[in-house]
């Protein structure tokens, strides 16, 4: 579906990105040793009666208390945990995520006995003798080691004394096979975040079973079965719980309608089928509902239409048509609907128009035509439509008028030409805007100069664009992002640019236009421009 011109984005369990970028907070050097030695007396409650303290003590009390060297561009090894942990009993939180640290360097952090926070996301030369000696820093309530190959249940193990915990985010850590049973004592755990860890089984759920303070559990891709699920149905404080991409069937649904405070529910990629869906019924709590990707139909529709709380509902390339749509009347609530690469056509629209909480409408890959967008005239709470589909035209557009408070408009694969640019004046809000089908020319986008509160915007396929498109964005001072790929725009349209200086990103493949010339435009006016092609 959806043309030659269009694309699909998959919603997939996301890697987290790391950005190398400067941090937004604060970082440390070695020259903020002197916090640790000059004014460490001054603060030492050890020595003696002391007075109130002076506002000097209370702001190097204040900066001592975390540090983030999480986006350092510099490379942070075991050489700075001296430096780090010279903050001893003041220190609160630390983030070396990215960093070369080792099982050494955590040596430092022994004697930071406050430490609340601690994350070493991405940190791959950290194993179970580095999780040994934090094991003694029983204040920590937040501890995150995202994707790491050398973590195993040993490791795990050497957490059990940290009886404070609250988070764990052990994402992406392949080996940890068994350990879960050594969190069994970790009474304030309300956060467990094991996504992608493939050795996760039904025997680990049994381990956690007990965690009766739990609220959030996230087993994404792990290898957990409807019998594994047995084991969560007396997690009453469970709000949150993700299984996309799981081994589970409808069958789970029988525990999890137990769950009377489950509010967010992810069960996309799990090969659902309508059997045994109609226990969603009972579901009442549900506010999130994730079914995308999976092989249910319409049929199922009829066991959602009670479930008034909904807000949201995803059911992305589910085989969904008219039929069924009309089971979604009556959620009144819903301020996000997905119905991308469904049969969902205009009929099936009707349905839609007292949704009138509605936020977010994807209908991306849909048969859904111009005739059927006077359906959403009415949704005037509307801020995001995605209407990526070739059948979407100028007329389209022009029946969505009413929607002036959208702040985020995709036609990327739509056929909207010239003319129908000349719609967007009623969209003064757009933030983001995508129209990629081929038809625009420099004519059409002057119609776009006046949309001054755009960060985003996406003219890559439309080929006869020149440098005067360019010249007819050129005040769009708030651009962070810009594609103009695909087009007939040259070295000397770059000129034009100059003025955006909150743009990051350049996108201008695929033109007569060189790596090194957008360099120099960067050096010289553009000091926010981190990621630009071709390069």
């Amino acid at each position: 579906m959806g043309g030659a011109c269009s694309r699909k984005r998959d919603q997939q369990v996301n890697d987290d990105n790391l950005n190398r970028g400067i941090s937004g907070r604060y970082t440390k050097s070695g020259s903020s040793k002197w916090l640790g030695t000059s004014f460490r007396a001054s603060m030492d409650p050890g020595q003696g009666k002391q007075s109130c303290p002076s506002l000097m003590d209370l702001c190097i009390r204040k900066i001592r208390e975390d540090v983030n060297l999480g986006e350092y561009p510099v490379g942070i090894n075991d050489g700075w945990m001296d430096v780090v942990s010279s903050q001893g009993s003041s220190l609160l939180s630390v983030d070396l995520s990215g960093s070369d640290v080792t099982d050494s360097g955590l040596i430092y952090l022994k004697e930071c006995n406050n430490l609340q926070t601690l994350n070493f996301n991405f940190c791959n030369k950290i194993s179970d003798k580095g999780l040994e000696q934090i094991s003694g820093l029983s204040n920590m309530t937040t501890l995150s080691f995202k994707r790491n190959n050398l973590i195993t249940a040993q490791g795990i193990s050497s957490l059990s004394g940290l009886i404070n915990l609250v988070k764990l985010d052990l994402e992406r850590c392949p080996k940890i096979q068994g350990g879960l049973v050594y969190l069994k004592g970790l009474a304030k755990l309300e956060s467990l975040n094991v996504n992608c860890c493939n050795c996760i089984t039904d025997a680990d759920m049994k381990s956690i079973s007990e965690l009766a303070n739990l609220k959030s559990l996230q087993i994404a891709s792990s290898k957990v079965t409807d019998n594994g699920v047995t084991f969560l149905r007396d997690l009453n404080k469970l709000t949150l719980l993700n299984m996309e991409g799981g081994c589970v069937s409808a069958a789970c649904l029988e525990s999890l309608s137990a769950l009377d405070a489950l509010l967010y529910l992810n069960l996309s990629r799990c090969n659902l089928s309508d059997d045994g869906c109609e226990k969603f019924s009972k579901m009442l709590s549900l506010k999130v509902l994730n079914l995308g990707f999976n092989e249910v139909t319409s049929a199922i529709l009829i066991h959602l239409k009670g479930l008034t709380n909904l807000e949201s509902l995803n059911l992305d390339s589910c085989r969904i048509n008219d039929e069924g749509m009309v089971h979604l009347a009556g959620l009144s609530r819903l301020k996000c609907l997905e119905l991308s690469d469904t049969e969902v056509g205009s009929s099936g629209l009707r349905h839609l128009s007292g949704l009138l909480n509605l936020e977010s409408l994807n209908l991306s890959f849909t048969v859904v035509t111009d005739g059927g967008l006077k359906r959403l005239s009415g949704l005037s709470s509307l801020k995001t439509l995605n209407l990526d589909a070739r059948q979407i035209t100028d007329a389209g557009l022009a029946a969505l008028t009413n929607l002036t408070g959208l702040t985020h408009l995709d036609l990327f694969g739509a056929r909207i030409t010239d003319s129908g640019t000349n719609y967007l004046k009623c969209f003064k809000n757009l933030r983001s805007l995508e129209i990629c089908g081929g038809g625009l020319t420099d004519a059409g986008v002057k119609n776009i100069k006046d949309l001054t509160s755009l960060t985003l915007l996406n003219l890559s396929q439309n080929n006869r664009l020149t440098d005067k498109s360019l010249e007819s964005i050129s005040g769009l001072t708030k651009l962070v992002s810009l594609n103009v790929s695909n087009s007939c725009v040259t070295n000397a349209g770059l000129q034009h640019l100059k003025s955006l200086k909150n743009l990051k990103s350049l996108t201008l493949e695929s033109c007569k236009v060189s790596a090194s010339d957008i360099e120099k435009l960067q050096y010289t006016h553009l000091p926010n421009l981190v990621s630009f092609r071709p390069e």
